[in-house]
């Protein structure tokens, strides 16, 4: 992968983190940098980001979110997911994913083309939610 795509994919990993650019934002970001999607692996603390040619950059997460639980709990995961939607008062995304991981949620894929979200639980439960129009 070439330095500008590895530059925009650090710039909205670091945005997440800091509460520079929201998840709409990050999404615009991706997109105009020809990325079709990312995953996050709470399990080994990486974000991977995809390109249609095959192409993909891992770059370590921030701190750690505290071990995934056993049990995925889908009704606190739309919670976290919820307040990440409407921006609520505190919301970071170290606090969603900490929320998340709390939830037994080990990671998720984003897919821009498909235009939702699949979490994913340590048994390989899932959530689909799909981006808010």
């Amino acid at each position: 992968m070439d330095a500008d795509h590895a530059r925009v994919a650090r710039q909205c990993l670091d945005a997440a983190y800091d509460g520079t650019m929201d998840f709409p934002a990050i999404l615009g970001a991706l997109t105009a940098a020809g990325f079709e999607g990312y995953s996050v692996d709470y399990r080994r603390h990486l974000t991977t980001y995809y390109r249609p040619d095959g192409q993909s950059l891992d770059l370590p997460m921030s701190g750690s979110h505290g071990a995934v639980a056993e049990v995925f709990d889908t009704a606190a995961l739309k919670a976290a997911i919820h307040a990440a939607q409407t921006n609520a008062p505190g919301y970071s995304y170290a606090g969603f994913s900490t929320q998340a991981t709390q939830a037994g949620c080990a990671g998720y894929i984003v897919s821009i083309p498909g235009r939702r979200v699949l979490y994913l639980g340590r048994s390989a439960e899932t959530h689909v939610e799909h981006f808010p129009r």
